[in-house]
């Protein structure tokens, strides 16, 4: 009755975590923190939620499935601003459309864009490992193989192209690329960039870019795959990008997001929402305009996750190593053994982190790059930040 393909969904990571670390709770006094979903918790700017206010009387207008036109002249405004774009490289009426979030187009792409069968084979989709689940969802949803690529830290947390075999290309129908890097908070470069899309279109799949992270950064700005060189050869053939309002304006509630690239992805992407996908309702397409057009609140949330890694420096380095990424508001923390950390850590201190394990998969040799991590979330206010930092610091590494 139910499709096999599809056991492998219950791999999500949180609900693993839930298994892994029981039922029991802490034998902490402790309150518990939370330091294991990477949630803002800054409020959604005023301007937002009063434009949603100010436009309830649409909740009962179905949605058009592209939008409207103020929003994505709003999403080519700021990609201009953001990414230093020539006026008038993008087209809002055939390169951005709507989504709801991120996560769920992520997926989409796995079916979207993945043919039965690539050059007579099986099609594969390539995973940077550790990954964002999603992507192991999209490949499984596409019928394809999915293909988990090392990141280590001499590759800068980034999958090293030149291990990349020309049969395995050949039926590569997409390849997800998460900049600045989830859970390790590290960026593609521009000639990074630029061999990844010639690849691409040397072997014609999609290259994905996931840069919801691209707005929480620490110094510069990271560099995006629309200011690659040659990115608009051919109109942005071969590539498509994500962003979304969840980490730029503490929104995940809005599920609002767009994808901007490829004209024939944006065309068949909007045929698919048209049949079967959902539409951002107008209350949301309407603030997400209003939020879109103003980059002041997004000053206000770095400085926040900025504070928040200077106090995981003062608490962390005196004691371990520690990696301060430039971008995200992860930490990804080598403590040589991240699944008995956590059992530890939220048993006898009540900290909650992912295991860096529950992101990854083993090669080929059975190890799993993120059995020595945990994914730890600055999200919380400082107070609650370095109370929850010294805690894991002193039942980790000693006080």
């Amino acid at each position: 009755m139910l499709n096999p393909a599809l056991e492998p969904f219950d791999q999500y990571t949180f609900a693993r975590l839930n298994a892994i670390l029981g039922t029991e709770p802490p034998v902490s006094n402790e309150p518990p923190i939370l330091l294991s979903i990477g949630e803002p918790q800054l409020p959604v700017p005023d301007l937002g939620t009063d434009a949603l206010a100010e436009h309830a009387g649409l909740w009962n207008r179905y949605p058009p499935p592209a939008g409207d036109i103020a929003f994505r002249t709003a999403v080519v405004n700021w990609l201009t601003r953001r990414f230093a774009l020539a006026p008038g490289s993008l087209d809002p009426e055939r390169h951005v459309i709507p989504a709801s979030g991120t996560r769920a187009p992520l997926y989409q792409m796995g079916f979207v864009c993945t043919p039965a069968q690539k050059n007579g084979k099986r099609p594969a989709v390539l995973i940077p490992n550790p990954f964002y689940h999603v992507y192991q969802g999209a490949a499984i949803a596409g019928g394809a193989e999915p293909i988990y690529l090392p990141t280590p830290a001499e590759h800068n947390h980034l999958p090293d192209l030149d291990a990349l075999d020309e049969e395995l290309l050949a039926r590569t129908s997409v390849f997800y690329l998460c900049t600045p890097a989830n859970p390790q908070g590290t960026q593609a470069g521009p000639d990074y960039l630029r061999r990844a899309l010639l690849l691409a279109r040397r072997h014609d799949f999609v290259l994905a870019l996931d840069e919801c992270y691209c707005e929480i950064y620490r110094g510069e700005p990271p560099f995006g795959g629309l200011q690659t060189e040659g990115a608009f050869d051919d109109d942005l053939a071969n590539l498509v990008s994500f962003h979304s309002l969840s980490k730029r304006s503490n929104a995940p509630g809005f599920r609002s997001g767009f994808l901007v690239g490829d004209p024939a992805i944006i065309r068949r992407y909007q045929q698919f929402v048209t049949f079967g996908g959902v539409p951002l309702p107008l209350p949301i397409l309407h603030a997400s305009t209003v939020l879109w057009n103003d980059d002041d609140h997004v000053a206000g949330n770095r400085a926040h996750y900025a504070r928040n890694f200077e106090i995981a420096e003062e608490v962390l380095a005196p004691r371990t190593d520690v990696f301060i990424p430039p971008s995200g508001f992860f930490l990804w923390l080598d403590v040589g053994d991240g699944m008995e950390a956590a059992r530890r850590l939220w048993r006898e201190a009540a900290v909650k982190t992912v295991p860096g394990a529950l992101m990854a998969r083993a090669d080929a040799d059975g190890r799993n790059p993120g059995l020595p991590y945990l994914r730890i979330a600055l999200v919380n206010d400082a107070e609650t930040t370095r109370a929850g930092l010294t805690r894991l610091a002193d039942m980790l590494f000693g006080k």
